[in-house]
């Protein structure tokens, strides 16, 4: 499963990249296009790092980073919704990809809070 997940995150990172070198060069949209990808670049770069936490709670603390950077991909692409309606399609499928990771980050952190609870 975590296998999955790192390539999943990976493959939105590259994903996210794709679309953004298809955004025309400017000044305003290269401001987005520099914050999607540092953002959707960070959550598969975070995700590993959880896969070798120190402990429960620095897994947790390194998902909620991946949770937050998801969370941020999925805002950017509701900008790029806004700004460049043309590719609604591909930003669409983005987005679902960035939703299902962010539910996949969030079930994750809720279970291992519940299971670090149960040890004491």
């Amino acid at each position: 499963m975590k296998n999955q997940i790192m390539k999943r995150t990976k493959v939105f990172a590259l994903d996210c990249w794709k679309f953004c070198f298809k955004i025309p060069k400017s000044r305003e949209y290269n401001a987005y296009v520099n914050q999607l990808i540092r953002s959707s670049s960070s959550v598969g770069a975070n995700y590993r790092a959880s896969q070798r936490a120190k402990s429960t709670a620095d897994f947790i603390n390194k998902l909620k980073i991946v949770e937050e950077e998801t969370d941020e991909s999925i805002y950017w692409l509701e900008i790029f919704e806004e700004v460049i309606p043309e590719y609604q399609k591909e930003i669409l499928k983005l987005k679902k990809e960035g939703s299902e990771l962010l539910a996949i980050m969030v079930a994750s952190i809720n279970t291992a809070k519940k299971n670090q609870n149960k040890k004491y």
